[in-house]
């Protein structure tokens, strides 16, 4: 999933050759699940036409203060505000002056100049043009004010010139703004390991024990860990539940705890931070019947055995990394999940009650209370699961920063 999922980027169009490949950017970024809406200076209009970039964007694009047609405002404020990233692209040498010199003579440097998101500029001109020192000057200011600079390419220009000044290309431009924004998330660079669903324990070939976890909270936790910029692997017992299509998280599907098990342990020793929200079957059939069990008699004992416990034995094996187990209760459950932090030698663990409403498992919300090491608590209200995962993730993003 692309860290510009969900986001609303600003792309502001200045009169350059360049901006014919706006309407490339502009498709790039919707690809990527952002929401995009353009701004054009009014000569970016000779190069590119805005019912292209409103039609690739469906949205209207705005070059006036006022729409002559209706006398509406165009508030530049509002425009950069709403905006969770503004791309300048192409940046000529006239707007890059502009910016730096901090005029206003248009709705897209007024609404550049209100920005509080991150900019990115991408400048855009000929050779000679990018080498003055006037232009170099520009560049130097926008970068020491925090904005963002995109370098040009190097090759064929306009003038028929070879040589840098050539605005990147727009793969170039998302892929620099997917990293810029990657190194700045909280679990960039961090590798997280989540367990998820239940497991199944095979009694014949078509009948098993299992359990009723929907797998709901691993997936959100997954998800949420790669918005955050983490490496994640998701180890899933059977489940509905689906990753996006443009998610990079690795999905490793198992069936039994033995399965969950060896999966787990294949990646342990190389995360960061394991998350164990599975639902793994303590107990499994001593003997797994090869045919199907016929009903002959009016009672059946299956003998069981105990699996291997996955989460201790992570406590037990754990050296650098930071381990959060769940537990499920229906009695005596502060006194059962703070036995179970300390048994299991974990870092955190998070509890919810089957006793609360809308809470664990087949549900869309959950409500948890986290127990760390020191036996402190911390409540949450009940929230949706995509909620709580943001909670717990940035629950131990605090504890790690100590780790």
């Amino acid at each position: 999933m692309s860290v510009l999922q969900e986001k609303k980027v600003l792309i502001i169009v200045t009169a350059g050759i360049a901006a014919y490949k706006t309407a490339h950017l502009v498709r790039l970024f919707i690809k990527k699940g952002a929401e995009v809406q353009v701004i054009m200076t009014p000569n970016a209009h000779h190069f590119i036409t805005s019912l292209t970039l409103s039609t690739l964007s469906k949205k209207p694009v705005y070059t006036d203060f006022f729409e002559k047609d209706n006398g509406l405002w165009n508030s530049h404020v509002e425009l950069a505000l709403n905006a969770d990233y503004i791309v300048v692209a192409p940046a000529t040498s006239n707007t890059l002056s502009k910016m730096a010199s901090a005029e206003a003579d248009n709705l897209a440097l007024a609404t550049y100049l209100s920005a509080k998101s991150p900019v990115f500029f991408a400048p855009a001109m000929d050779l000679d043009m990018y080498k003055n020192a006037s232009n170099q000057h520009n560049i130097s200011i926008l970068q020491k004010k925090g904005d963002i600079f995109i370098p040009p390419a190097s090759g064929e220009l306009a003038s028929g010139l070879e040589g840098e000044g050539r605005m990147a290309e727009p793969e170039e431009i998302v892929a620099f703004m997917e990293n810029y924004i990657r190194k700045s998330l909280i679990f960039f660079g961090k590798k997280i390991l989540i367990t998820a669903g239940p497991t199944y324990e095979a009694i014949d070939p078509v009948r098993f024990i299992g359990n009723y976890s929907s797998g709901k909270m691993g997936f959100e936790l997954a998800k949420a860990a790669e918005k955050l910029g983490a490496e994640v692997v998701l180890i899933s017992g059977t489940t509905a539940e689906q990753l996006p299509k443009s998610s990079s998280i690795e999905r490793i599907d198992v069936v039994s705890s033995a399965q969950m098990y060896n999966a787990v342990f294949q990646h342990y020793d190389y995360t960061d931070v394991a998350i164990m929200s599975a639902a793994v079957a303590d107990y499994r059939p001593k003997n797994v019947s090869k045919t199907k069990i016929k009903k002959d008699e009016n009672t059946f004992t299956i003998e069981l055995v105990k699996n291997k416990d996955i989460l201790l034995t992570m406590g037990e094996r754990k050296k650098n990394q930071f381990l959060a187990g769940f537990a499920l209760e229906t009695d005596s459950e502060e006194e059962n999940a703070l036995k179970k932090l300390e048994k299991k030698n974990l870092d955190i663990i998070i509890l919810n009650s089957l006793k609360d409403n809308s809470a664990g498992f087949q549900f869309d919300t959950n409500k948890i209370t986290i127990f760390d090491k020191e036996k402190n608590q911390t409540q949450f209200e009940l929230k949706s699961k995509e909620k709580v995962a943001e909670d717990i993730l940035n629950f131990i993003h605090s504890k790690t920063q100590k780790h």
